[in-house]
């Protein structure tokens, strides 16, 4: 698998306080990757070193396959970003300011330029001055800026915030038909989690400046589910099973069978219960949710999420 970014042992300290503590984790070509955590977690701080804002106090960064500490103008080239809003002439239109942005990059064609207004959906509007522009149509300007040179990796943090639900469906579409079509691989940090989980095909959450969970949003073979299984006795239903499947847990709640188990033993599961006389009526699949899996890891639960 080819990887656009590799972090290794990532570590931040101010003064005693440790704020990233060996940081490790992958974007691949082609995927976007969430990054979530609490309040404080360090997310942006690990962000910033990445792009080289914030001195590395020890670990590795490596973009498109160059070393950033070795070979930093390999991987600024490598990489686009756009940390809380982008920055625009307001008073001059979309594609001035993309003609303007392309005088930094040898190489920038008027072709591309085109492509990438076409990309981010912009073509009907590029011409206006950008003071005109809705906040979603500023992030997606700033995301046609930040692809121009071609990058391997893009990088966001919080680029959905404030704005409405149109604009952040406008944002996913843009990002998602970035990774297929150009195999650029993204870095987003959101607090929507909803949201993340309907745009990131893999999440990797921090919290104390530790990255303490990766999970895959498409591995479904691998993932567990809450069953909920309406069966004509359930309480007798969950003794038989108790006794038939002793390394699964069942337990009658409300009416219906419950228990907790792969999404690939389903059907052994249905089996067994049929062989074993049990009269099946429904049964219902309830996976946690982005939501759920961030609560259950992360220590600050109760807090607002950044």
């Amino acid at each position: 698998m080819d990887h656009v970014l590799k972090v290794e042992k990532l570590c931040k300290h101010i003064g005693k306080k440790a704020i990233v503590q060996d940081a490790t984790f992958s974007v691949r070509a082609g995927e976007i990757m969430g990054f979530l955590g609490p309040n404080g977690a360090g997310k942006t701080t690990t962000i910033k070193m990445i792009l080289g804002l914030l001195k590395i106090d020890s670990g590795r960064v490596r973009i498109g396959g160059y070393d950033a500490a070795r070979q930093p103008e390999q991987a600024r080239e490598s990489v686009g970003g756009i940390i809380e809003n982008p920055e625009m002439y307001a008073y001059l239109s979309g594609r001035k300011n993309l003609q303007i942005y392309a005088n930094m990059y040898p190489g920038i064609t008027r072709a591309r330029i085109d492509e990438v207004i076409s990309m981010v959906k912009l073509g009907d509007r590029i011409d206006d001055k950008v003071r005109r522009y809705s906040l979603g149509m500023r992030q997606r300007l700033g995301v046609a800026q930040a692809i121009m040179h071609r990058p391997r990796l893009l990088i966001l943090d919080e680029p959905t915030n404030g704005l409405d639900p149109m604009g952040i469906k406008e944002l996913r579409d843009t990002l998602q038909l970035l990774a297929r079509q150009e195999g650029v691989g993204v870095l987003i940090s959101s607090h929507q989690l909803a949201e993340m989980e309907l745009m990131c095909d893999r999440v990797c959450i921090i919290d104390g400046g530790k990255i303490i969970a990766t999970r895959d949003l498409h591995a479904d073979e691998d993932q567990q589910e809450q069953l909920h299984i309406a069966v004509k006795d359930p309480q007798q239903a969950a003794a038989t099973c108790s006794r038939l499947l002793p390394d699964l847990a069942f337990t009658a709640e409300d009416g219906v069978l419950c228990t907790r188990c792969d999404h690939s033993r389903i059907p052994q599961l249905v089996a067994t219960m049929v062989q074993a006389g049990l009269e099946i009526y429904a049964v219902t699949p309830h996976r946690d949710s982005l939501e759920d899996m961030f609560l259950q890891t992360t220590t600050g639960s109760k807090g607002q999420i950044q």
